[in-house]
Protein backbone atom coordinates (compact mmCIF):
# COMPACT_ATOMS: atom_id res chain seq x y z
CA UNK A 1 0.00 0.00 0.00
CA UNK A 2 1.27 3.36 -0.91
CA UNK A 3 0.00 6.95 1.05
CA UNK A 4 -0.26 9.87 -0.86
CA UNK A 5 -0.15 13.49 1.06
CA UNK A 6 -1.41 16.45 -0.54
CA UNK A 7 0.46 19.05 -0.09
CA UNK A 8 0.84 21.55 -2.82
CA UNK A 9 -1.81 24.36 -1.82
CA UNK A 10 -0.46 28.22 -1.66
CA UNK A 11 -2.53 28.41 1.98
CA UNK A 12 -3.37 32.35 0.87
CA UNK A 13 -5.43 32.40 3.54
CA UNK A 14 -2.93 31.93 6.02
CA UNK A 15 -0.69 34.87 4.49
CA UNK A 16 1.61 36.08 5.70
CA UNK A 17 2.56 32.95 7.77
CA UNK A 18 2.79 31.38 4.24
CA UNK A 19 4.55 33.32 1.94
CA UNK A 20 7.65 31.22 2.58
CA UNK A 21 6.49 28.48 4.40
CA UNK A 22 4.02 26.03 3.29
CA UNK A 23 1.12 25.15 5.09
CA UNK A 24 1.92 21.70 6.49
CA UNK A 25 5.29 22.39 7.77
CA UNK A 26 4.12 25.34 10.41
CA UNK A 27 4.62 23.63 13.63
CA UNK A 28 1.81 22.98 15.82
CA UNK A 29 2.88 21.83 19.92
CA UNK A 30 6.51 21.96 18.46
CA UNK A 31 6.43 19.26 15.51
CA UNK A 32 5.23 20.36 11.91
CA UNK A 33 1.54 19.54 10.99
CA UNK A 34 2.64 16.90 8.59
CA UNK A 35 4.28 14.60 10.99
CA UNK A 36 1.12 13.53 13.06
CA UNK A 37 0.34 12.56 9.41
CA UNK A 38 3.22 10.77 8.57
CA UNK A 39 3.75 9.07 12.71
CA UNK A 40 0.08 7.79 11.96
CA UNK A 41 1.40 5.93 8.58
CA UNK A 42 4.61 4.98 10.02
CA UNK A 43 2.43 2.74 12.57
CA UNK A 44 1.19 0.80 9.59
CA UNK A 45 2.97 -1.81 8.55
CA UNK A 46 0.85 -1.86 5.28
CA UNK A 47 2.47 1.30 3.89
CA UNK A 48 5.86 1.17 2.04
CA UNK A 49 6.02 4.41 0.71
CA UNK A 50 4.81 7.86 1.40
CA UNK A 51 4.78 10.08 -1.36
CA UNK A 52 4.20 13.98 -1.04
CA UNK A 53 2.73 15.85 -3.62
CA UNK A 54 3.58 19.90 -2.87
CA UNK A 55 4.18 22.70 -5.83
CA UNK A 56 7.64 24.36 -7.15
CA UNK A 57 7.46 27.25 -4.53
CA UNK A 58 7.60 25.21 -1.54
CA UNK A 59 9.52 21.58 -2.89
CA UNK A 60 12.92 22.36 -1.54
CA UNK A 61 11.20 23.31 1.88
CA UNK A 62 9.65 19.87 1.99
CA UNK A 63 12.93 18.47 0.36
CA UNK A 64 14.78 19.62 3.68
CA UNK A 65 12.18 18.68 5.74
CA UNK A 66 11.94 15.08 4.44
CA UNK A 67 15.87 15.24 4.69
CA UNK A 68 15.48 15.87 8.48
CA UNK A 69 12.44 13.39 9.56
CA UNK A 70 13.21 10.20 11.47
CA UNK A 71 11.00 8.13 10.08
CA UNK A 72 10.75 4.55 9.50
CA UNK A 73 9.22 4.83 6.11
CA UNK A 74 10.63 6.03 2.76
CA UNK A 75 9.20 9.30 1.33
CA UNK A 76 9.00 10.93 -1.76
CA UNK A 77 8.45 14.15 -2.41
CA UNK A 78 7.26 14.85 -5.71
CA UNK A 79 7.01 18.57 -7.37
CA UNK A 80 3.86 19.27 -9.60
CA UNK A 81 5.60 22.16 -11.08
CA UNK A 82 2.96 25.05 -10.16
CA UNK A 83 4.40 28.53 -8.89
CA UNK A 84 1.06 30.54 -7.76
CA UNK A 85 -2.15 29.68 -6.59
CA UNK A 86 -3.48 30.70 -9.97
CA UNK A 87 -2.14 27.60 -11.83
CA UNK A 88 -2.64 25.33 -9.47
CA UNK A 89 -3.63 21.56 -10.49
CA UNK A 90 -6.10 21.09 -7.76
CA UNK A 91 -5.87 18.02 -5.15
CA UNK A 92 -7.76 15.61 -8.11
CA UNK A 93 -4.81 16.72 -10.76
CA UNK A 94 -1.83 16.36 -7.89
CA UNK A 95 -3.64 12.91 -7.16
CA UNK A 96 -3.54 12.22 -10.83
CA UNK A 97 -0.11 13.60 -11.55
CA UNK A 98 1.07 11.07 -8.75
CA UNK A 99 -0.33 8.00 -9.71
CA UNK A 100 1.28 8.23 -13.23
CA UNK A 101 5.00 9.99 -12.26
CA UNK A 102 5.50 7.14 -9.45
CA UNK A 103 3.80 4.65 -11.73
CA UNK A 104 1.41 3.28 -8.80
CA UNK A 105 -0.38 0.45 -9.52
CA UNK A 106 -1.05 -0.40 -5.36
CA UNK A 107 -3.86 0.18 -2.80
CA UNK A 108 -3.74 4.19 -1.84
CA UNK A 109 -4.59 6.37 0.54
CA UNK A 110 -4.75 9.78 0.44
CA UNK A 111 -4.60 12.55 3.27
CA UNK A 112 -4.78 16.52 3.27
CA UNK A 113 -1.13 17.73 4.75
CA UNK A 114 -3.42 20.73 6.74
CA UNK A 115 -5.38 17.79 8.44
CA UNK A 116 -4.96 16.76 12.09
CA UNK A 117 -7.37 14.06 13.44
CA UNK A 118 -6.59 11.46 16.91
CA UNK A 119 -8.19 8.63 15.45
CA UNK A 120 -6.18 5.44 14.76
CA UNK A 121 -5.93 5.04 11.20
CA UNK A 122 -5.44 1.44 11.23
CA UNK A 123 -9.05 1.46 11.78
CA UNK A 124 -10.33 3.22 8.66
CA UNK A 125 -7.75 1.12 7.05
CA UNK A 126 -9.17 -2.37 8.26
CA UNK A 127 -12.88 -0.89 7.42
CA UNK A 128 -12.08 -0.22 3.91
CA UNK A 129 -10.15 -3.15 3.00
CA UNK A 130 -13.70 -4.95 4.71
CA UNK A 131 -15.00 -2.94 2.01
CA UNK A 132 -12.59 -3.61 -1.39
CA UNK A 133 -12.77 -3.02 -3.66
CA UNK A 134 -14.64 -0.27 -3.34
CA UNK A 135 -13.60 3.80 -2.51
CA UNK A 136 -13.81 5.02 1.08
CA UNK A 137 -13.90 7.76 2.76
CA UNK A 138 -13.39 9.33 6.57
CA UNK A 139 -16.68 10.98 8.44
CA UNK A 140 -16.92 13.07 10.93
CA UNK A 141 -20.22 14.56 12.45
CA UNK A 142 -18.89 18.34 13.39
CA UNK A 143 -22.07 19.67 14.90
CA UNK A 144 -22.71 22.31 13.23
CA UNK A 145 -25.01 23.79 10.26
CA UNK A 146 -22.54 26.87 10.07
CA UNK A 147 -19.48 25.02 9.75
CA UNK A 148 -20.98 22.24 7.53
CA UNK A 149 -21.19 24.47 4.87
CA UNK A 150 -17.62 24.75 4.16
CA UNK A 151 -17.48 20.98 3.32
CA UNK A 152 -18.85 18.20 1.75
CA UNK A 153 -21.78 16.73 2.99
CA UNK A 154 -22.95 12.82 3.32
CA UNK A 155 -25.41 10.45 4.24
CA UNK A 156 -24.75 7.27 4.13
CA UNK A 157 -27.30 3.89 4.67
CA UNK A 158 -27.54 1.40 7.72
CA UNK A 159 -24.55 -0.58 5.69
CA UNK A 160 -22.05 2.76 5.81
CA UNK A 161 -22.69 3.18 2.17
CA UNK A 162 -22.65 6.65 1.17
CA UNK A 163 -26.10 7.46 -0.79
CA UNK A 164 -25.38 11.05 -1.62
CA UNK A 165 -22.49 13.17 -1.41
CA UNK A 166 -22.89 17.59 -1.69
CA UNK A 167 -19.77 19.39 -1.94
CA UNK A 168 -20.06 22.68 0.42
CA UNK A 169 -23.87 23.20 0.37
CA UNK A 170 -25.53 26.66 1.54
CA UNK A 171 -27.99 24.58 3.33
CA UNK A 172 -26.48 21.34 4.59
CA UNK A 173 -29.42 18.57 5.10
CA UNK A 174 -26.75 16.93 8.01
CA UNK A 175 -23.53 17.96 9.77
CA UNK A 176 -21.79 14.48 8.80
CA UNK A 177 -18.88 15.80 6.63
CA UNK A 178 -16.33 14.05 4.59
CA UNK A 179 -12.74 14.77 5.68
CA UNK A 180 -9.46 14.44 3.66
CA UNK A 181 -8.50 11.22 3.82
CA UNK A 182 -9.70 8.65 1.27
CA UNK A 183 -8.59 5.34 0.74
CA UNK A 184 -8.81 3.98 -2.99
CA UNK A 185 -7.82 0.20 -4.05
CA UNK A 186 -5.69 -0.16 -7.09
CA UNK A 187 -8.59 -1.32 -9.27
CA UNK A 188 -10.05 2.33 -8.86
CA UNK A 189 -6.73 4.50 -9.36
CA UNK A 190 -7.90 4.43 -13.59
CA UNK A 191 -10.93 6.34 -12.46
CA UNK A 192 -9.28 9.30 -11.43
CA UNK A 193 -8.14 10.09 -15.39
CA UNK A 194 -11.58 9.36 -16.44
CA UNK A 195 -13.09 11.82 -13.68
CA UNK A 196 -10.46 14.21 -15.09
CA UNK A 197 -11.42 13.99 -18.73
CA UNK A 198 -14.94 14.23 -17.68
CA UNK A 199 -15.23 17.53 -15.38
CA UNK A 200 -13.62 20.92 -14.69
CA UNK A 201 -13.78 20.72 -11.02
CA UNK A 202 -10.36 18.97 -10.27
CA UNK A 203 -9.56 20.98 -7.15
CA UNK A 204 -11.64 20.12 -3.94
CA UNK A 205 -11.46 16.34 -3.76
CA UNK A 206 -15.12 16.33 -2.83
CA UNK A 207 -16.00 16.92 -5.93
CA UNK A 208 -14.46 13.64 -7.44
CA UNK A 209 -15.89 11.61 -4.60
CA UNK A 210 -19.61 13.17 -5.21
CA UNK A 211 -19.05 11.91 -8.87
CA UNK A 212 -18.01 8.58 -7.40
CA UNK A 213 -21.10 7.86 -5.23
CA UNK A 214 -22.96 8.39 -8.99
CA UNK A 215 -20.66 5.79 -10.92
CA UNK A 216 -19.49 2.99 -7.94
CA UNK A 217 -20.02 2.25 -4.52
CA UNK A 218 -18.26 4.54 -2.29
CA UNK A 219 -18.36 3.48 1.61
CA UNK A 220 -17.99 5.66 4.66
CA UNK A 221 -16.00 5.62 8.10
CA UNK A 222 -17.73 7.49 10.67
CA UNK A 223 -15.12 8.82 14.00
CA UNK A 224 -15.85 10.66 16.63
CA UNK A 225 -12.38 11.93 17.63
CA UNK A 226 -11.20 14.41 17.84
CA UNK A 227 -10.41 16.59 14.06
CA UNK A 228 -9.50 19.82 12.64
CA UNK A 229 -8.89 20.94 9.13
CA UNK A 230 -6.63 23.85 8.95
CA UNK A 231 -8.21 26.33 6.48
CA UNK A 232 -7.33 29.60 8.20
CA UNK A 233 -5.32 31.82 10.71
CA UNK A 234 -8.33 31.63 13.28
CA UNK A 235 -8.08 27.51 13.20
CA UNK A 236 -4.60 27.36 13.25
CA UNK A 237 -3.94 30.13 16.00
CA UNK A 238 -6.45 28.04 18.06
CA UNK A 239 -4.67 24.63 18.20
CA UNK A 240 -1.06 25.43 17.66
CA UNK A 241 -0.36 25.73 21.10
CA UNK A 242 -3.09 23.54 22.40
CA UNK A 243 -3.87 20.19 20.53
CA UNK A 244 -4.03 16.99 22.29
CA UNK A 245 -4.04 14.83 19.22
CA UNK A 246 -0.97 12.25 18.58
Amino acid sequence: MKALILAAGYATRLYPLTISKPKPLLPVKGKPIIDYTIDHLSNMPEVDEIYVVTNHRFYKNFKTWAADYKGKKKITVINDRTLTNEERLGAIGDIQLVIKEADINDDLIIVAGDNLFAFDMRKFIDFSRLHAPNCSVALHDINSVDEAKKFGIVAIDKNNKILHFTEKPSRPESTLVAICLYYFPKEKLSMVAKYLEESSHNDAPGNYISWMVKNEDVFGFTFSEEWYDIGDKHTYESIKDSYKGE
